[in-house]
Parts: structure tokens; C-alpha cells; sequence
């Protein structure tokens, strides 16, 4: 450029200041049409990549200077306006790319970007770029890298710097420098994970299964996301059986919907049903919480029913609405009565906790119990449950008047809707 000489602004480059709004602050309410017309900017760019990918570039360089200036005035709670700035890198990546632009030099404003982040707009950047990056980049920006790596003193930019070269490595599937580099940083639970990924993905499965099994004994947690790898690993080696006694093994440990559910995936066709019976069986010694989620996704209502039944009060109202709401509507058709008890519990559960803005779905549970009440025949049980509240409760004026209102026979008072009064109101005109 001629020394004195302004540079020409590009056309685009008033959109993307006008998108961008400076001087305006963005609430979290206007966050999603705020986004949106960025989005409709950055096509307009995307679209010259392939016809004008230097000028492209350039513009998304100038796009993400301005998200960056624009950050202090915008409330990001659900982080929409991160997500679309950190995309801004993809959209740059490419262009240069295309335009067939120094792979060193890019690597480098990468790295420069990702460690001059104050909003988080380059958080888990580097997957992304060795995804969009190609094999010439990915070997500039792991070179990039791994000098600094290896200048690296402090803890915590060695950790951030390995992390980018694993995920360099694991996009090139190049397990012998994975490896290598866990040999200096220590293997990080997903590391097994990874690796044993790699050598799947290469067919190796044999070697897949040892660092499953290898990451299952350094850490037992893991057993979940490791052990549904192994199980598919072994089944891949004709070595079905041990795979349905490692689900087994798990289900045993921990009755739930999650674990029967993997158990039946290993179970052969024909014998489904004898194995279902055997879960069932060992589900009774699990937590109510689990088996009401088990039980209810099964299909099992009289077994569900008869543990109800014979829980206490005190052991159902512990319970989360999530949980038992469910099973009292599912009750309620077949076994009336269980179903009033757990109607019960999710309205004393509520009301002993003096949650007032939650007394509408106490007395609508409450409404909900009585007619099972009723139509079980347990009238007495109705009764004592209204001496119960109005002993216990008679000082809670938020909830008493709709429960004296069930009571008599009137149902709680419904306030008209905001579209009833609406109507109502311009009926009027």
C-alpha cells in the first residue's frame, strides 16, 4: 500500500457494522434476533469464498474484530452470540484456504487469536480447526503448536497446548503421537477413550479392547461410556456371551431403565423373555426411584403397584414430582387406590414445604387423590386426609381456601386464562 494512501473499505463491511450495532446493548431478550441478522451478514461473506476467498477473508477477519469489540454490550447468558463468533473462525479457515494463503501464517494468527480469547469465543476451537483444516494445515498448525509445547514451563498452557496437539492427532488418527504425547502429560481418563477410538476406526479391534479394558481398571466411573465400548467390541470379535455377562454384571450393580435397557440390546431374540423375567427379579433391590422409571418404561404396572403400595407416606413424599407423577396417571386407570397415595404425596410434599407459588399443582394432585379416593372406595383414607392437613396446615392461607373449596365439593377456583379475560374483555367492544 502507498504510504499515506487510506485503505478502500470493503461495501460488506458497513453491513457488518450495522449488523453489529455499536453503542447498543443487547438484552438477553433480543439475543436470538440479534444472532440471527449476524448469521444473514456472515452468508453474504461465505458466499464470496469461492469466487473472492482473500477478500473473504478479510472480512471475516474484520467480522470477528467487531464481535470481539461488540462483546461488553451484548448479555450472552445462552450463549448464542459465542457460538456464532467462534463459528467466524471456521468461515476464516476455509477462505484462506481457498485462497491458498500460507499455512504457517494462518496457524500462527490462529494461535494468536485462540490465546488472546477474553470472551471464550475460541473455547474447544482447536477441534474445530483440525476438522477444517486440510492434511497441509493441519501439519503447519501441529507444528505451531508443538514448538511452543516444548517451550512451554507453565502447568496450565502445557495442558491447553497438549490438548490441541491430541486433538491435531486424533483428527489425523495418528495414535503413535498420541501416545507419545500422553507419555509426557500422564493419560487423562478420555485418553483411553480416544485411543481406543483410533484403533477401531484403523480395524485394529484387538488393540481397541486393551485400552477399553486398560481405562475400565484405572477408573471404574468410566464404566458407563467405556464399558458400552467394550460390550460393541466384543460383539465385533464374535465374543457375543461375554458382552451380555458384562451388561448383566452392570444391571445387577445398578437396576435402572438405562442399564436394562443396554442388557436387551446383548439378550439373543429367543430367550428375551426368560431375561426379562431374570431383571425383573434382580430390579427389587433397587431404589424406588429407579424402580418406578424401570418398571414403568417395562410395562411392569402390577409389580409397580404392589411396591407402592407398600412404600410409607414419608418414602414417597422424598420422591421428585418427575418421578412419581407418572406412575400416579398410569395408576390411576388400573389401580385407583395406590394411585390416591401417590397423589397424595406430591401434594403434602409440596405443602409441607411451604412452596406457595406450587400450591396450584398441590391442590390440583390433591383434587387428583380424592377421585381415587373415591373410586377405589376408600373413603376413610379420604377423610383422615383432611383431618391430616387441616391439623398440619390450617395456618397456610395460599392453600387452605382452594382445599376447603375440594373439600366441599366445588374444586379449587380456576382464574380465567389471559386469552378467556382477553376475549371477555374485547366481547365487550
Amino acid at each position: 500500500m502507498t504510504k499515506g494512501k487510506k485503505r478502500r473499505r470493503d461495501p460488506l463491511e458497513a453491513d457488518i457494522e450495522a449488523t453489529l450495532q455499536p453503542g447498543e446493548y443487547i438484552g438477553w431478550n433480543g439475543g436470538y434476533t440479534f444472532v440471527a441478522e449476524l448469521e444473514q451478514a456472515e452468508k453474504k461473506i461465505a458466499s464470496l469464498v469461492a469466487s473472492d476467498p482473500a477478500r473473504a477473508a478479510a472480512l471475516y477477519e474484520t467480522f470477528i474484530s467487531g464481535c470481539n469489540e461488540k462483546a461488553e454490550e451484548v448479555d450472552d447468558s445462552d450463549g448464542e452470540f459465542g457460538t456464532f463468533a467462534g463459528g467466524l473462525f471456521h468461515g476464516w479457515i476455509k477462505a484462506r484456504k481457498t485462497a491458498g494463503a500460507d499455512h504457517n501464517e494462518t496457524a500462527r494468527l490462529l494461535l494468536a487469536w485462540m490465546e488472546d480469547d477474553q470472551y471464550g469465543f475460541c473455547h474447544d476451537l482447536e477441534r474445530g480447526a483440525a476438522k477444517v483444516l486440510d492434511r497441509a494445515g493441519r501439519k503447519a498448525f501441529e507444528q505451531e503448536v508443538r514448538g511452543r509445547f516444548d517451550k512451554a514451563t507453565g502447568d496450565y498452557e502445557r495442558r491447553r497446548l497438549a490438548e490441541t496437539l491430541k486433538s491435531i492427532y486424533s483428527q489425523q488418527r495418528d495414535i503413535r503421537k498420541y501416545i507419545d504425547l500422553t507419555a509426557l502429560t500422564g493419560l487423562a481418563e478420555a485418553d483411553y477413550e480416544t485411543i481406543a477410538g483410533l484403533y477401531q476406526a484403523k480395524g485394529k479391534l484387538s488393540d481397541a479392547l486393551g485400552w477399553v479394558e486398560r481405562g475400565l481398571k484405572v477408573d471404574p466411573e468410566t464404566r458407563s461410556k467405556l464399558g458400552k465400548m467394550r460390550r460393541e467390541l466384543l460383539v465385533k470379535l464374535g465374543r457375543s456371551g461375554q458382552a451380555l455377562d458384562s451388561a448383566w454384571a452392570e444391571f445387577e450393580e445398578e437396576p435402572n431403565k438405562f442399564t436394562y435397557r443396554e442388557l436387551m440390546r446383548y439378550v439373543p431374540k429367543t430367550q428375551r423373555g426368560a431375561w426379562r423375567e431374570k431383571a425383573m427379579t434382580a430390579s427389587e433391590k433397587a431404589n424406588l426411584y429407579s424402580q418406578i422409571e424401570l418398571w414403568l418404561a417395562a410395562k411392569e404396572i402390577e409389580r409397580l403397584a404392589k411396591r407402592l403400595d407398600s412404600a410409607g407416606n414419608a418414602e414417597l413424599e422424598r420422591l421428585s414430582h418427575y418421578t412419581t407423577e407418572p406412575a400416579a396417571e398410569r395408576l390411576a386407570k388400573t389401580h385407583p387406590g395406590v394411585a390416591a397415595k401417590v397423589f397424595r404425596a406430591l401434594c403434602v410434599r409440596i405443602v409441607n414445604a411451604g412452596k406457595s407459588q406450587y400450591y396450584y399443582a398441590a391442590l390440583s394432585n390433591l383434587e387428583k387423590a380424592q377421585t381415587c379416593y373415591r373410586k377405589a372406595g376408600l373413603d376413610a383414607q379420604w377423610k383422615e386426609l383432611i383431618v391430616e392437613i387441616r391439623r398440619d396446615h390450617k395456618r397456610k392461607t395460599g392453600f387452605m381456601p382452594g382445599f376447603e373449596r375440594i373439600v366441599a365439593g366445588a374444586g379449587p377456583k380456576r382464574e380465567p386464562s389471559f386469552l378467556d379475560r382477553a376475549r371477555k374483555r374485547w366481547g365487550r367492544r
